[in-house]
C-alpha cells in the first residue's frame, strides 16, 4: 500500500469518527430538547389545571349560594359533589360540610378512641394522641380521664387551626393527612393493590359538629366514631353512593345503625370545604393524565353582612380521592 493510500484511509477513518461523534452529540441534543419540551408542556398543563380547578371552586361557591335561594336549580339538595365540563377541560368538585367531621375541641374521649381504631392507629399510639388532644384543650384532660400519658407540652388553649394536631405527640403526617395501605388479602383482577386510609384531617375540624354529623359526607371513620356498627357504616356508604340520603331513606336505615343513628343529620352547616380536581383537555381532545387539586373553606353568612361569602382558608395544593 502506498503512502497516499494510507493517508486517504486515515482521512476516511477520521471522517467516520467525527461523523459518529457529531451523530452522538445530535442525538443527545435531540433528547435534551425533547425532554425540555415535554417538561415545559407538563408545566403548562399543570398551570392550566390549577386555574381550571380554581375556576371550578369559584363556580361551585356561587352555585351553592344560589341553590339555597333556588333549590335544585344549580346543585341538587344534599349533593356531595358536582362535575363541571369546561371548553378547556373538566373538574370534579367535592362539597364537604364541616358537619361531616367532629369538633376537635369537643369530641368525647370515647369518640376519639373509636376514631383511632377506625383509622387503624395502634392502641398505644392512639391513646397517646388522645391524651395530647385532651391536654391541649382548656383545663387539660377531663377529671376522671385516666390515660397514663404525659400532658401535652403546649399551652392549654383550644385548637385554632386543625393543622395544630401535627404538634400533638404521636401525630405523624401519615396519621394526619392519611396514607395508602395494601388491600387485605389478594386484590381481585383489575382492582388496585392499595387503598386510601383517611387521616385525622378528614375526620376532625375546629368547625366540626358537636352533636350530629352529616350522613351524606361523613367519613367512614367518623361514622364509626359516633357509634355506628361496622355493618351500619357499610350500609350507609352503599346507600349514599348512588344518590344523597333523604330523611325518608335515612329513617328506613335507622334500625340497622344502633345508638349512633341518633347522631346523624342532613346538611345544616354554613361552613363547607369546596375541593376541586381538574384535568385539562389536550390538543388531541383527550384529557391529560395530570391532575391538580385546590380547595377553599367557605362560610356562608346570614343576611346583613357585607358579603354573603367569607373565605376562611385556601389550600393551593391538596389531595382528593
Amino acid at each position: 500500500m502506498t503512502t497516499s493510500s494510507r493517508r486517504r484511509g486515515s482521512a476516511l477513518l477520521t471522517v467516520l469518527w467525527i461523523s459518529a461523534a457529531l451523530a452522538a452529540v445530535a442525538f443527545s441534543l435531540a433528547n435534551t430538547v425533547r425532554g425540555e419540551t415535554d417538561r415545559t408542556s407538563t408545566e403548562v398543563d399543570e398551570l392550566k389545571s390549577y386555574y381550571l380547578a380554581v375556576g371550578a371552586v369559584d363556580r361551585a361557591t356561587i352555585e351553592v349560594l344560589w341553590s339555597a335561594a333556588y333549590p335544585n336549580s344549580f346543585i341538587p339538595k344534599g349533593a356531595s359533589w358536582v362535575d363541571y365540563v369546561f371548553p378547556t377541560g373538566v373538574a370534579h368538585v367535592e362539597l364537604i360540610p364541616e358537619t361531616s367531621k367532629l369538633d376537635v375541641n369537643n369530641a368525647q374521649p370515647d369518640q376519639l378512641g373509636r376514631l383511632m381504631m377506625a383509622l387503624g392507629i395502634p392502641p398505644g399510639e392512639g391513646m397517646q394522641i388522645i391524651g395530647g388532644i385532651l391536654a391541649h384543650r382548656p383545663g387539660g384532660a377531663p377529671a376522671g380521664t385516666s390515660l397514663g400519658i404525659p400532658s401535652f407540652p403546649g399551652q392549654q388553649t383550644s385548637f385554632q387551626e386543625i393543622e395544630e394536631l401535627l404538634q400533638v405527640r404521636g401525630v405523624t403526617p401519615d396519621i394526619f393527612y392519611g396514607t395508602y395501605v395494601p388491600v387485605p388479602g389478594k386484590p381481585a383482577p383489575g382492582e388496585p393493590a392499595l387503598v386510601r386510609r383517611s387521616g385525622l384531617v378528614d375526620c376532625l375540624s375546629v368547625y366540626g359538629s358537636r352533636d350530629r354529623v352529616d350522613v351524606n359526607t361523613a367519613d367512614a371513620a367518623v361514622l364509626a366514631a359516633i357509634g355506628i356498627p361496622p355493618a351500619g357504616v357499610q350500609l350507609i356508604l352503599r346507600e349514599r353512593r348512588t344518590m344523597p340520603l333523604t330523611e325518608a331513606r335515612l329513617g328506613g336505615l335507622m334500625p340497622n345503625l344502633g345508638p349512633g343513628g341518633g347522631l346523624l343529620r342532613r346538611e345544616g352547616n354554613s361552613i363547607l370545604t369546596i375541593r376541586a380536581t381538574a384535568r385539562v383537555k389536550l390538543a388531541s381532545g383527550q384529557l391529560s393524565d395530570l391532575k391538580r387539586t385546590v380547595a377553599a373553606q367557605v362560610k356562608y353568612m346570614p343576611n346583613g353582612y357585607d358579603s354573603p361569602i367569607h373565605l376562611l382558608r385556601w389550600y393551593d395544593t391538596t389531595w382528593s380521592n
